[in-house]
């Protein structure tokens, strides 16, 4: 199964750059409601996720929460506990669910290495909720034939 079937494109991912400010990517998490967002450099390429415990904690270890101040922050500057593990956009399902077992969601690159966008979890348990209807239907009829 082509993984491409089940991709959300990049114009229709919300992301952060590496050029973002602190502030930058906290209104953007609040606005779309997200736990985890993908970091894009200048070129497009996938460089890790940003947390909500990731800004939290380097909130609480560097700055003091002050808002005013988060917009002089670069992104950059704070750590990330683990980044989401990505695939290329030529990987097999199996791939996808290998790594979709640790992770929300699953960044995909192009050929050159560049973020296309995201395959989610909730689409790839839709996936085989399709396959195991099929399978079901399938044997349902053979079974009355």
């Amino acid at each position: 199964m082509n993984i491409l079937f089940y991709l959300t494109p990049k114009c229709d991912c919300a992301y952060i750059e590496t050029s973002d400010t602190l502030r930058q990517a906290m209104e953007k998490m609040e606005y779309h409601k997200y736990s985890s967002i993908p970091i894009l450099d200048d070129e497009g390429s996938y460089v890790g996720v940003l947390t909500e415990g990731d800004l939290l904690w380097g909130i609480k270890n560097k700055y003091d929460l002050d808002l005013k101040e988060a917009e002089n922050v670069p992104i950059t500057d704070i750590n990330r506990r683990r980044d989401y593990a990505q695939v290329s956009v030529r990987s097999s399902m199996e791939d996808l669910i290998k790594v979709a077992m640790n992770q929300n969601f699953v960044p995909v690159m192009d050929d050159d290495g560049k973020f296309i966008g995201i395959v989610t979890r909730k689409d790839i348990i839709k996936y085989f909720s399709e396959k195991i209807e099929e399978a079901v239907k399938a044997d349902t009829e053979y079974q009355l034939a």
